[in-house]
């Protein structure tokens, strides 16, 4: 069984080179030519401050997949090939001090962006924005930084993870964040979020405990999960479950991480039965100090607004076995309304519970 995490293509440290300054005049030598002056700069812009070298590379593309089934909508995704491209998209891991450079390729049609536009002299395009870490404004995503894709183009987008230093302040970015379109139908995206244009974005600090499995599940508008709702949300075949953005799934033990996404206008709770975990930046309290163990929470059920992400990682069946364990927003109507899906946990043979029953049937 595959896991469920899209993990990017590791290309070398060193692959794609920013310049850092400009070429330095010779002593006693002639200026530097202007051309490779302003050319250095152009490069060194591109990058935010801390990112020397891009230590890796991925091919990122936004494509039009198939009408949503339940309401026609025009449905758009990204991925790490066009055939791969979902809704969310891929979800990309970093380790913090890491660059990344994303080129993104925009294969949706102009007649598709057309239709989503909410205003005619607004540009065609797609971008991609992500939040948490840092990039200067040529990778923001926006129509007025210039940083996004007409149709049959593409732009390399560089990210950097921002390492933790206390002695200066800086937090690091280390934390569970996302990424998405920032172009389609008008300034904000709107249109290019409600198509499908999103996905998980987690930065680790060394160390950090790794999953099995990863599952990205974004709450938005219209009651749904990953744009789905009742049925739609949970299509995992009880003969051979295919882990994915509509079948969470794990073997007991395994331990499962969600990358947790508020999108729209609604507010939404995330609630999983028979799991919980601690309010920490990963869902887990490591270390002996009892008086920092203790006062960190542990929660099975949290707010989740508009733009919002956190990220949790449970031990699968852990003390509770193998069952269907139900995923859903705790806004009672909106888990009515079929704001639902399922957390499949098999038993130690891989094998599916059995007395699986729709979850669209519970509240």
């Amino acid at each position: 069984m595959a896991v469920a995490v899209l993990l990017v293509t590791l290309v070398g440290v060193g692959a794609l080179r920013l310049a850092v300054a400009g070429p330095a005049a010779p002593e006693n030598g002639p200026a530097p030519d202007a051309g490779v002056v302003e050319a250095a700069a152009a490069r060194s812009a591109e990058r935010p401050e801390g990112c020397v070298t891009a230590d890796r590379r991925i091919q990122l593309y936004a494509v039009e997949l198939p009408r949503d089934p339940a309401t026609n909508q025009i449905r758009l995704g990204y991925g790490l090939t066009p055939q791969t491209a979902s809704y969310p998209g891929p979800t990309i891991e970093m380790i913090e001090g890491e660059c990344l450079a994303i080129t993104l390729h925009n294969q949706v049609p102009a007649a598709t962006l057309q239709a989503l536009r909410t205003d005619p002299n607004h540009p065609l395009g797609v971008s991609l924005h992500a939040h948490g870490i840092k990039y200067t404004q040529l990778s923001d995503g926006t129509v007025h930084g210039n940083s996004y894709v007409a149709p049959g183009e593409s732009r390399t987008y560089i990210w950097y993870a921002k390492p933790r230093n206390p002695s200066a302040g800086a937090q690091g970015t280390a934390g569970y964040w996302w990424y998405h379109d920032h172009v389609v139908g008008g300034p904000h995206g709107t249109q290019g979020l409600g198509a499908g244009l999103f996905g998980g974005l987690v930065v680790r600090r060394q160390g950090d405990p790794r999953p099995d499995r990863t599952y990205v599940a974004v709450f938005g508008d219209r009651q749904t999960i990953n744009l789905r709702k009742s049925a739609d949300a949970d299509t995992c075949d009880e003969q051979n479950p295919v882990p994915g953005p509509t079948c969470f799934v794990a073997k007991i033990g395994e331990r499962v991480e969600f990358i947790v996404v508020g999108i729209g206008n609604d507010m939404h709770t995330f609630h999983v039965h028979g799991h919980s975990w601690a309010d920490s930046r990963t869902g887990i309290v490591e270390g002996t100090n009892r008086a920092l163990v203790d006062a960190v929470p542990v929660i099975d059920n949290k707010t989740l607004g508009p733009g919002d992400s956190f990220g949790l990682q449970i031990i699968a069946g852990d003390s509770v076995g193998p069952g269907h364990w139900m995923v859903h927003c705790h806004m009672q109507f909106h888990s009515d309304l079929g704001m639902s899906t399922m957390l499949h946990v098999l038993d130690e043979n891989g094998q599916m519970p059995p007395n699986h029953t729709s979850h669209a049937n519970h509240g």
